[in-house]
């Protein structure tokens, strides 16, 4: 995390001053144009080390020269090489001492100081605040009191600081900030907290100072005595240094790691939308039957429901989860089943057909199923990847079937339905051929009451039919290009819905519309029928999204 840690503390003398500071040096990158006669990497590091300590020690020297500095006012020898962590998976270094160890912190640093204990303070004077600017960067700070039987009011004032040019970066590690750095704050008061009790069993200074007598003449001698304790007398700890070290460099690793920044480039595919639209119905549901009585019967039925219908839509990782031979990808589903099959079953995929699977291994089913939605949209699948009895086309395009359950008349003589029987070859041993050889182990039947030809379209198939014969190309390349296609098709769908379903445009200037978007000519009809049932994979959100603003754009004229 580019962020620095500053221990600051008020001197009743000098005002804000900064005890101690830990910053995070990250690792040069490798420069493979350098000359062999340049100095390496650490060599600098090293002298931007030596550098940071001769500014320090030059302040503390001329401070103390204008006798601006006192014990309280420091925390460090001059002499002191301060304390440095590595951490070995990242490099970075983490370095401490009195002030930063670049000039141009030095400032930013000593300015956070200032403003945290004197303008910028929280009710109370004690507790959290946020502040700052892009010119100066933004300030987490934490201000604090230190019992101390020798100063004004039994207490010193001190803050810690958390520096960084990131503003939501800094604002979201609020809680986590607060949180640490409130348990190293009562640690130093509950340490200093004993001293105090010590000194004033021993001598009490409230009686002290009742009875002492009060001179202008004595008191800048008395106020400059009582200025000069440091923290490590007030809290009697000896390695206080070391172990606020340890503390800051701790946070600043824990702070840059437990937040990550991702890239979207653009806004959110459909699918993405389908899926967040399907987890919050699930989540509402499941609320829903937690919440009704005896709902615990239905709530585990409802529940199976949905992880089967999530487990259909996983990544495609899940494929080396599933027990038995299974298909790997589109292209080895392609060679099992032979390239005249392997369209015709797309076909009806891409045009919205009931694809049924019926056979006895459920592990090769839903491995077809996993690997043949990836030519869909998500929210046109609906999938029961494996039942004993025959569900309706309107619940599910993707079914799969026990080897027993017969098909129904209507579904057998429809030409909205494909069916694929699979029979297992009994005169292999799966231990003799292996897993992976499909085509020996199992005979693929592919019937059809469909009398349509499936050679001419859609366009998106036979671009997909290109790529997937062109050895050349890997799974991962084929899979790329499927997506492109998709995207490409699915910006198609939303021009159409637009036009036709959100506008109300006749049918002559639909067509138009269809030949800007390449839907014409060879296939067309394919074409037309993939963009309509492509539509009902719309997000609700962005069907909503039309509707609003097409009623917006008809009532602003009117307003």
């Amino acid at each position: 995390m580019n962020a620095l840690v500053a221990l600051c503390h008020f001197c009743e003398l000098h005002g804000p001053r900064t005890l101690f500071c830990t910053e995070a040096l990250h690792p040069p990158s490798p420069d493979p144009s350098s000359q062999a006669g340049a100095p390496v990497p650490g060599d600098r590091d090293r002298d931007g080390d030596r550098e940071g300590e001769g500014l320090t020690m030059r302040a503390n020297s001329s401070a103390t020269q204008r006798g601006e500095m006192c014990e309280g006012c420091r925390s460090l020898p001059a002499s002191h090489p301060g304390f440095v962590s590595i951490d070995d998976e990242t490099g970075i270094r983490f370095l401490s001492h009195q002030h930063p160890r670049q000039p141009q912190l030095f400032s930013v640093v000593r300015q956070a100081c200032v403003r945290s204990l004197s303008c910028e303070v929280c009710p109370g004077r004690e507790g959290p605040i946020f502040f700052g600017d892009e010119q100066h960067g933004f300030v987490f700070s934490h201000t604090f009191f230190i019992k101390d039987s020798l100063a004004r009011g039994f207490q010193r004032w001190y803050s810690i600081v958390m520096v960084a040019m990131d503003r939501i970066y800094l604002i979201n590690s609020w809680p986590f900030l607060l949180r640490h750095l409130r348990l190293t704050i009562q640690s130093l008061q509950s340490t200093a907290l004993k001293v105090f009790d010590s000194e004033q069993g021993v001598c009490p200074q409230r009686a002290v100072r009742m009875n002492s007598v009060f001179s202008p003449a004595v008191f800048p001698h008395q106020r400059s005595g009582n200025a000069a304790r440091s923290l490590t007398s007030l809290t009697q700890h000896p390695n206080l240094w070391a172990s606020l070290h340890s503390s800051f460099s701790w946070l600043l690793k824990a702070c840059g790691s437990r937040l990550t920044e991702k890239l979207l480039e653009g806004a959110p595919t459909e699918d993405t939308l389908v899926l967040i639209e399907r987890q919050t119905e699930q989540e509402e549901e499941m609320s829903c039957w937690e919440g009704a009585e005896g709902g615990g019967t239905m709530s585990q039925r409802h529940q199976s429901d949905s992880e089967l219908g999530y487990d259909f839509l996983c990544d495609d990782a899940k494929l080396d989860e599933l027990p038995g031979p299974k298909f790997r990808s589109l292209r080895h589903l392609r060679q099992v089943l032979g390239a005249t099959e392997f369209r015709q079953l797309a076909w009806h995929v891409l045009m919205g057909n009931q694809v049924i699977w019926r056979g006895a291994e459920p592990g090769l089913i839903q491995s077809a199923f996993t690997v043949l939605k990836s030519l869909l949209p998500v929210g046109c699948v609906r999938a029961v990847p494996y039942s004993t009895q025959y569900e309706e086309a309107y619940k599910c395009n993707f079914l799969g079937l026990s080897p027993d359950v017969p098909i129904p008349t209507h579904v057998s003589s429809s030409e909205f339905s494909v069916l694929i029987d699979v029979s297992s070859e009994r005169s292999y041993q799966i231990s003799a051929v292996g897993e992976d050889d499909v085509c020996s182990l199992y005979q693929f039947t592919i019937s059809s009451a469909n009398t349509q030809p499936t050679d001419r379209g859609p366009t998106l198939l036979n671009k997909l039919e290109v790529a997937l014969s062109n050895e050349n190309l890997s799974v991962d390349v084929v899979s790329h290009c499927l997506l492109c296609l998709k995207e490409e098709w699915m910006n198609k769908v939303k021009v159409l819905f637009k036009f036709s379903k959100v506008d109300g445009r006749g049918r002559e200037d639909t067509q138009k519309v269809l030949a800007l978007l390449g839907a014409t000519g060879p296939g067309e009809e394919d074409n037309l029928r993939l963009l309509k049932y492509w539509m009902t994979g719309l997000s609700k959100t962005y069907k909503s999204h039309l509707m609003t603003a097409v009623r917006g754009g008809e009532r602003s004229p009117s307003q």
